[in-house]
């Protein structure tokens, strides 16, 4: 059975913020710029900061992922807080160049950049390896639904989901995918979910 999408409402024009920056760990502070590119949306710094309040502030020894990576806001968060491997997934050029600029600078061996399609790349990733997926999807996209499929397969038992949307997710398409959430939220117009493996499954289709 295929997983449906939630509808979304329009979803409004917003203008990016020049700058974000990372809110805690050992790069609080550091500055992160934002291109005026379409679509691109970094997670608020509210909204980063109610993540890492749910996931708890220590990542030490996390494998994560960021899925859509844009700024590498979310990436930058995860390894700032010490965890062990952090790939971010970017397909535009121009800002996964970013990402690695960033990374130089802050000399952040535990991040790697990996230019190329997001969700080609977490389809590719290990089993089981994952201990967090980060997901951003373009909004005016249907990659949400491929890509919770493609993360729960990474997950590992006790791993975690983070999803943006423009739609709230809940419980009877997220267990079609073998998901449940732990914790959501709204921020404007964006909602956001942690989820979990659901619990005595085996899988979509189980």
């Amino acid at each position: 059975m295929t997983a449906r999408r939630p509808a979304a409402p329009p979803t409004p024009a917003r203008r990016p913020p020049g700058e974000v920056r990372i809110i805690g760990g050992i790069y609080k502070r550091t500055r992160i710029p934002v291109a005026p590119l379409t679509g691109l949306r970094p997670t608020p710094d509210r909204v980063r900061e109610t993540l890492f309040n749910w996931l708890g502030q220590d990542l030490t020894g996390w494998q994560v992922v960021d899925v859509f990576a844009g700024t590498g806001a979310l990436a930058l968060e995860a390894v700032s807080r010490g965890a062990a491997r952090v790939q971010a997934f970017e397909q535009d050029a121009q800002l996964a160049r970013q990402i690695q600029t960033l990374k130089d600078k802050l000399q952040a061996q535990g991040l790697s950049v990996v230019r190329g399609d997001g969700l080609r790349l977490l389809r590719g990733l290990p089993p089981a390896s994952q201990h967090l997926v980060l997901l951003d999807p373009p909004f005016d996209s249907d990659l949400a639904g491929p890509a919770l499929g493609a993360a729960r397969a990474a997950l590992t038992d006790a791993g975690l989901i983070y999803l943006e949307s423009p739609a709230a997710w809940t419980a009877e398409p997220l267990a079609e995918l073998g998901l449940q959430l732990i914790r959501q939220g709204r921020a404007g117009a964006v909602h956001f979910h942690l989820l979990g493996r659901l619990l005595g499954d085996v899988g979509p289709g189980a």
